[in-house]
């Protein structure tokens, strides 16, 4: 896996975790469970949940060698995005069903669940996993190991942030790389989870570069996700959550993964117009205050295979001058750094975890409180996200990051893009403040639909 930020030229995955080793906290006692399968029912009700978790329970578990390190906990995480107050009434993401997409899946996964919901008195609960594409496994980089930790970082993010929704982790034998590599099996994953009716939230926390999807079979492949990804939000109500990367203003040049390309470019399928792609913050703390700056390896930027969507286009004009008709990324935002040290549990080690691979399933628990809430799916989330950043509203449903930078300076020399008021390349429309935003976005989706659009 990549950690501190420095990548290994072989891996793919949008995952940082650090090789700080933790000590694995034992003797915590949690909360009784909610188990069973996926559901997709919805309510317009909710109910008190379980009293906050102690301060002691929402300390950092220890980590070893490294005594200045600290983390983020689930609580402090929902605090600062505003999730808390409407846990606290209930808006657990109860009755809704997250998909995750992933590789190879993880052995160890619902053990450290269980390990992690008990250290933060979250409900236990149990996740599904369906491997559905009866093929032999295809691992050409040896990299079922970093595969498990993605699968768990995205399972447990969801969990901390959205405790009673339901999480299907849907797996392929066949390793996502670069190129067409993987993603015939994950369209044949996304098909089986519509043909299942298993949920109406997927999160993915993956990414191929654009540069290695220039060629004909490329194109193609871009293009019968593009169609399935149209139909299953316009038609099922589907809302989809990918992770625009961690390299910056470019990404790979290469099948191998062995060199960044020397020009700016983009992560499919962040770039999808059907997707709401999600970029990476740095949260900073100044005494007990947090706050956000543009992480430096967020990916973001333009494609060079879609246009600029109809919802980007109600952008301010000094905001379409950088856009040349082309779709924007990222849309959204949330913590990434792997300075910010999101408490992660793996494998029986406690580490501290970032990337862009955290900051898609937050978003992610954050659809399914918000489908609770609504009562029903709300599925394709752009074009109300981005008609809310027109409103006076923006500044108290947003967290409008104006600070960052994601140059590229390992390498390759490609200049990146300027955190700035509004949208912009490295975080988009910015981080959430929920209690605000969600019933802001409920009404706007629900006048948008009133008015066909």
């Amino acid at each position: 896996m990549q950690g501190h930020g420095q990548q290994k030229p072989f891996l793919k995955l949008l995952i940082l975790i650090s090789f700080t080793l933790a000590l694995a906290f034992s003797g915590c006692t949690g909360l009784p469970g909610i188990s069973g399968g996926p559901q997709i029912t919805s309510t317009t009700t909710a109910t008190p949940r379980t009293p906050t978790p102690s301060a002691a329970a929402e300390s950092c578990p220890p980590i070893l060698f490294s005594s200045e390190v600290t983390c983020y906990t689930p609580l402090q995480l929902r605090q600062y995005y505003g999730i808390e107050p409407l846990i606290q009434r209930g808006y657990t993401g109860k009755g809704q069903t997250i998909i995750d997409i992933v590789s190879f899946g993880s052995p160890t996964l619902q053990r450290d669940l269980d390990v992690f919901s008990r250290r933060f008195q979250l409900p236990l609960t149990k996740v599904q996993v369906i491997q559905p594409i009866q093929k032999p496994e295809y691992d050409p980089h040896h990299d079922k190991s970093g595969w498990a930790g993605e699968t768990e970082l995205d399972v447990e993010i969801i969990h901390a942030l959205a405790p009673e929704a339901n999480i299907v982790v849907l797996v392929s034998p066949v390793a996502e790389t670069e190129g067409t590599v993987g993603l015939p099996e994950f369209r044949q994953l996304i098909q089986y989870a519509i043909d299942h009716h298993l949920g109406t939230i997927v999160s993915q926390s993956w990414g191929a570069s654009e540069v290695t999807l220039e060629d004909a079979a490329g194109r193609q492949e871009v293009q019968k996700w593009n169609i399935l990804l149209q139909k299953a939000t316009l038609e099922e109500h589907m809302t989809f959550f990918s992770s625009s990367g961690d390299q910056g203003a470019t990404d790979y040049a290469d099948l191998n993964m062995s060199r960044l390309s020397p020009k700016a470019t983009t992560s499919f399928a962040a770039d999808v117009p059907w997707v709401t792609s999600v970029g990476g913050t740095t949260l900073l703390r100044q005494g007990t205050q947090i706050h956000e700056i543009g992480w430096s390896q967020s990916g973001g930027g333009f494609s060079a295979f879609f246009s600029e969507p109809s919802y980007q286009k109600l952008l301010p004009s000094y905001t379409q001058a950088a856009f040349q008709g082309r779709r924007g990324v990222p849309d959204v935002a949330a913590a990434a750094d792997p300075s910010t040290n999101l408490a992660f549990y793996f494998n029986g080690v406690w580490e501290t975890v970032g990337g862009t691979s955290a900051s898609a399933p937050m978003w992610a628990a954050l659809a399914a409180i918000a489908n609770q809430m609504a009562g029903h799916p709300l599925g394709f989330l752009n074009p109300a996200l981005y008609t809310l950043a027109t409103t006076a509203n923006y500044q108290r449903d947003f967290h409008d990051i104006t600070v960052g930078d994601n140059s590229v300076h390992q390498g390759v020399n490609v200049p990146g893009y300027l955190a700035g008021t509004g949208w912009d390349a490295v975080t988009g429309l910015g981080s959430p403040n929920a209690q605000y935003l969600i019933p802001d976005l409920i009404r706007t989706q629900a006048t948008l639909a009133a008015a066909g659009q």
